[in-house]
């Protein structure tokens, strides 16, 4: 039996601002007064006394409709509604026509919605199904308005009441609380439009083109519906739960979505269509899109990985100690921990898992869901109920919310006044005990929560919610990673969900998307713990983008996080290593060798690997391709060993300098081969490669460039087989091929730079010199810095080992021959005097040039090889080995090569670590026993004045005696 409104209206709760009541009541009884409803109004005062006092919005429909007001206060609720979606249904013409009366009508399905809620007449079920109702008739009357302003200007031919609506293959389907019919208060609209270009085709004009047709329609109808007026709006209308919204027309093709969602689509996006629902336009194209969605959400089998990237989209909410720290003020209900997602992503995954071979968990609303889980077996009755009573109650804390300002929030407020106000609409006039009563209600959801996943990998964050679902950034993962320390996490945000649409090579495939959805959350807490997550996440993402594939990265990243959190760290301080990454992303195939977390000072066959793959390759520009790849790897290996400190700064240096032996031990012959190939080859000739510099002293870093000189000897008179070369000429082209191999940029990238500046006659002379010219040159003509050059002077290849030996024993023999009457200390002073007029170090981090620096240290170590040479003592071509009775200098030179490792490491060029993250320049102090910046700066200076009085006490200013 029906009854009006005004009689079975209930006491909602308490007046909450008694003058804002007491106004209304003024203004309302003068309107009833003279239109003869007073009492009505009289016996329904005791619940509008509370809205009134409550909210602003619903104050204010009441005092501008009171006529409104009083239709619905004299109506039984359900017929009212009945009415109302009827009155919807029958409005007609274009656009223009339908605006006033539809947003009057809304204004009027909020405020019956609104009393019926509050006035306890309805419950969540009838609230939720009215106004979703609502929505389904505006979404239909819009449609209809863009069909008549098609149709009017002669673009649409078919008739208005055509069966397949009115335009012929063009619907939407609601998504979201809409499509389930749970749609909330001051809820915008989720609609995903789709068309048949067969049937549209057939229904336009002639000339008409159909995409443009379409995304007009879909313009005029998000319009009507959007666009606030002085009579309000109606639904703000989100078109975006579409197939990649971002690259994608407002309206998709059928044909063309159903390939998206069977070749890219996201768990995340299948469980958006458990709740899509036909709305609008052609409900027998939309009856067939969504039948044919059906194997892509219900799938009858899933694999391991699948269920586990199901299982985390649940778990990415923050689960971290569950129940702690929750408060009412500012409480984000939907959104928030302990909040509505909790439970509907809860109840979604299991149905995703287990609805394809279970129809009957298919339930699109979620306390339907929850209910058809817990008879199955899969939740227990008692956490089935307990969380199915606290989303109705969350709804109706949701709605109340709404209900304040008409505004799309789900937080409660965090004032206090305006909390009140929530409050009383709930029924409750003590704020503190209503505090408390949402703080045990968020507790215990949040609780529930996590103890369906105790056991399970562990992807939740202890910084908050990492979700990365749906098309639009959520408001508690950009909190989360503002406290992870992104200053723009807006845009870190929009970077991972375009990463879990598929829009780069490494998550194009659905494994990828799977491992990805894993390898989010650990990514960006890692990048967090590296105090540098902007830089790092910058040059993480030019490199993940880079990548043709990704599984197997990613599985690698997951399987290995101490790996994983090594390659973040070059990330965040290296961008040396980075920008390689970014370029040439195959630089990382190296991890993926068991060799790569190998002590550096072990043998892993490098040289022999490198020579067998250059040989295989057929050709000079194959070995040079070779050579670069596994060089690429091994750059990369080193500087991870280096700026991780798994590795000190002589073994790091021995590392590099073993990686350009076996660059040209293996490029040396190819270049020998190759010349040979072009000029013939040169009976009885032999030639040597000699390194010089940090290469012959083994004390290379990242920065490094090869100082060389080639050394030969032929027979006089012989010529190349082919081109008939002197020896000077055959081996100058061998020298220059070497060179080229050595330096040229090729597809796979560079090498080395390369010097010949130190060999006999400087840039001058040939760039290959022969072996006796050579001593004769070092016998008569050699200056003292360049007998300093060859105390670093290392034979790396030789054509062929005797001469090699023979070279190797030819430059001892030079360095140990008298050389009267030079005084060879002062030569050296005068040397370093000069560097010191004229190459200024450039700033305080110069480390080799500044007084103190590894100049001072290394010249002292030449002088003294000098002396030893002389003497008939044994020689060693490293810096610290000659050092080894001055403590000092061996210090000072260890230190700063260790700076040095880091810094060129981390970076090409000059830098300043002060310029450079706090982090990173702690880790800088703590690579050499600092325990702070300021201290490593502090100790330095004086370690470095230290070393300049050692140098100038190690190394004499003039002959002593």
């Amino acid at each position: 039996m029906s009854r009006p409104l005004f009689e079975i209206l209930k006491p909602a709760g308490p007046v909450h601002s008694p003058g804002a009541a007491e106004r209304l009541h003024e203004a309302l009884v003068e309107a009833a007064t003279a239109d003869g409803w007073l009492e009505v109004l009289t016996a329904a005062w005791p619940a509008l006394a509370t809205v009134a006092g409550a909210s602003p919005y619903l104050s204010g429909l009441m005092r501008r409709r009171p006529a409104q007001l009083r239709r619905i206060l004299e109506s039984d609720p359900d017929r009212h509604l009945e009415v109302i979606i009827a009155e919807t249904d029958a409005l007609t013409g274009d656009a223009e026509a339908m605006k006033s009366p539809l947003r009057v009508l809304k204004a009027d399905l909020h405020l019956l919605t609104a009393l019926a809620d509050l006035g306890g007449v309805w419950g969540l079920d009838p609230v939720t199904a009215a106004l979703s109702r609502f929505a389904d008739a505006a979404c239909r009357a819009a449609l209809r308005a863009v069909g008549n302003e098609q149709r009017d200007k002669g673009r649409l031919l078919t008739a208005p009441d055509d069966s397949r609506g009115p335009v012929p293959g063009l619907f939407g389907l609601a998504m979201g609380k809409h499509g389930a019919n749970e749609l909330n208060y001051s809820s915008d609209i989720d609609i995903s439009l789709f068309y048949e270009p067969r049937l549209l085709t057939l229904a336009l004009r002639e000339g008409v083109e159909m995409q443009d047709f379409v995304n007009r329609a879909a313009r005029v109808l998000a319009t009507l519906l959007t666009e606030r007026t002085a009579d309000g709006y109606v639904f703000r209308v989100d078109l975006r739960l579409r197939p990649d919204p971002s690259s994608t027309p407002p309206v998709v093709a059928a044909p063309a979505a159903l390939g998206y969602y069977e070749s890219v689509g996201q768990n995340w996006e299948r469980a958006a269509f458990i709740k899509a629902r036909p709305v609008l336009g052609d409900m027998r194209a939309a009856a067939r899109f969504l039948k044919a969605m059906i194997p892509f959400i219900w799938r009858r089998s899933l694999d391991y990985a699948a269920v586990l990237d199901i299982q985390s989209i649940k778990k990415q909410i923050h689960t971290y100690k569950t129940g702690e720290g929750l408060q009412a003020a500012g409480a984000n209900l939907k959104l928030g921990r302990g909040g509505i997602r909790e439970i509907e992503f809860y109840a979604q995954t299991q149905q995703l898992i287990l609805g394809g071979r279970h129809p009957e968990l298919r339930a699109p609303r979620t306390l339907d869901a929850l209910a058809a889980l817990s008879q199955a077996g899969h939740v227990p009755p008692q956490v089935a109920e307990e969380l199915s009573a606290a989303y109705v109650e969350l709804r109706g804390l949701e709605h109340r919310v709404q209900m304040l300002d008409d505004e799309q929030t789900h937080k409660l407020p965090v004032d206090a006044e305006r909390r009140g106000a929530v409050a009383a609409l709930a029924g409750e006039g003590d704020l503190a005990r209503f505090d408390a009563g949402i703080e045990d209600l968020l507790v215990r959801v949040n609780t529930r929560y996590g103890e369906l996943f105790e056991g399970g990998e562990e992807l939740d964050s202890p910084y908050g919610s990492l979700v990365f679902t749906g098309v639009e950034n959520d408001p508690e993962t950009l909190e989360t990673l503002k406290r992870m320390g992104f200053t723009e996490a807006p845009t870190v945000s929009d970077t991972i969900r375009s990463w879990h649409h598929g829009r780069i090579p490494a998550t194009r495939t659905a494994r990828g998307r799977e491992l990805f959805t894993r390898l989010a959350p650990r990514l960006l807490q890692a990048l967090a713990r590296t105090g540098a997550p902007d830089d790092a996440f910058r040059r993480f993402a030019t490199f993940f983008s880079g990548l043709a594939a990704g599984v197997q990265v990613q599985a690698l990243f997951l399987n290995q996080p101490k790996l994983f959190n090594m390659v973040l760290g070059v990330m965040a301080f290296a961008p040396r290593l980075a920008r390689q990454l970014g370029r040439q992303p195959a630089a990382l195939d190296g991890i993926l060798d068991a060799r790569f977390l190998t002590d550096l000072s072990e043998d892993t066959g490098l040289v022999e690997q490198m020579i067998r793959e250059a040989e295989e390759e057929g050709d000079f520009e194959g070995a040079m391709n070779a050579v670069r790849r596994l060089h690429r790897e091994q750059m990369f290996r080193i500087g991870i060993h280096a700026i991780s400190g798994r590795t000190g700064p002589e073994e790091a240096g021995r590392a590099y300098a073993a990686l350009a032996d076996a660059a040209m031990r293996t490029l040396a012959p190819a270049a020998l081969a190759e010349t040979e190939r072009l000029g013939g080859a040169f009976p009885g000739g032999a030639v040597a490669v000699v390194a010089l510099g940090k290469a012959g002293s083994r004390e290379m870093s990242a920065g490094s460039d090869l100082d060389l000189m080639t050394l030969y000897d032929a027979p006089d008179g012989v010529l190349s087989e082919i081109k008939g070369w002197s020896a000077d000429v055959f081996y100058v082209r061998f020298t220059q091929r070497l060179i080229s191999a050595l330096s040229a940029h090729t597809a796979e990238g560079g090498l080395y730079e390369v010097d010949m500046r130190l060999r006999p006659t400087g840039s001058k002379g040939p760039v290959s010199v022969r072996l006796a010219p050579f001593v004769d040159y070092y016998e008569h003509e050699a200056e003292t810095w360049e007998f300093m050059v060859l105390t670093r002077a290392r034979v790396v290849w030789a054509s062929d080992p005797v001469f090699g030996e023979r070279v190797s024993q030819t430059l001892e023999t030079v360095l140990r021959r008298p050389r009267p009457g030079v005084d060879v200390g002062a030569d050296v002073r005068k040397m370093r005097a000069l560097m010191d007029r004229e190459r200024r170090p450039h700033g305080f981090w110069d480390l080799k040039l500044s007084p103190g620096g590894q100049v001072d240290a290394e010249f002292a170590a030449q002088y003294r090889q000098l002396q030893a040479a002389a003497a008939g003592q044994p020689l060693t071509v490293s810096t610290l080995k000659a050092l080894q009775d001055d403590p000092v200098l061996a210090e000072a030179w260890r230190t700063q090569q260790r700076i040095n490792h880091l810094l060129s490491a981390a970076f090409e060029g000059r830098v300043d670590p002060e310029a450079e993250p706090e982090v990173f320049r702690l880790r800088l102090a703590e690579a050499v026993g600092a325990p702070d910046f300021d201290t490593l700066k502090h100790d330095l200076t004086d370690l470095r004045a230290r070393a300049r009085t050692a140098f100038e006490q190690a190394v004499p200013a003039a002959r002593d005696g």
